[in-house]
């Protein structure tokens, strides 16, 4: 089966909204949520009306733009965003120095995911698919047997030998601990 998701719901109206359109003509089979965030309710409402899969798409990499995050998650929310957007490789490194403000937000998503939809998530990716990022695998935040969305695949030559034995290595590493969606 080909699965086709269309990524950001929740994080606005309009994305929202486009998302549902795809849905409801048969052109995506799931979505990937985006939780406190502007739209993040009424999105979680349209899913439950219009039986939408919904998975869970991490967020490490924007600020949260609802006012329902506390003052303590927004606060390790923006360490975090602010080491992973520093740079282009900071997804790259691990950082001691943030373990509990990771472990903290993903949580939070997981469990605000779980108010918002009553359910589990059906799959879980990440935003800029952050969800990568060497602090999220390394903290094993993501729960076992999790359907995860593994790299971009590339035709040979399209990126460096480096950059796909990288690649490489982390979806071998992924695939210890979850069930990957191709």
């Amino acid at each position: 089966m080909l699965i086709v998701n269309a990524d950001d719901w929740g994080r606005s109206r309009a994305e929202t909204d486009a998302a549902l359109r795809c849905h409801l003509n048969r052109r995506v089979t799931s979505v990937s949520a985006m939780v406190f965030m502007e739209d993040s309710e009424r999105a979680a409402s349209l899913a439950r009306e219009n039986n939408v899969d919904v998975g869970l798409h991490l967020n490490f990499s924007q600020q949260f733009t609802a006012d329902t995050a506390s003052t303590a998650l927004r606060n390790y929310h923006e360490s975090v965003v602010a080491f992973l957007t520093a740079n282009k490789y900071a997804q790259l490194l691990y950082n001691p120095f943030l373990r509990k403000q990771f472990a903290y937000s993903c949580q939070a998503q997981l469990d605000e995911f779980a108010r918002l939809y009553n359910a589990l998530p059906t799959h879980i990716d990440g935003h800029h698919h952050m969800h990568l990022c060497a602090n999220v695998r390394f903290g094993n935040l993501i729960p076992v047997g999790t359907l995860v969305r593994r790299n971009f695949s590339f035709w040979p030559g399209e990126k460096s030998s480096l950059n796909r034995i990288y690649r490489g290595a982390v979806d071998r590493s992924l695939a210890r601990r979850y069930r990957l969606a191709d």
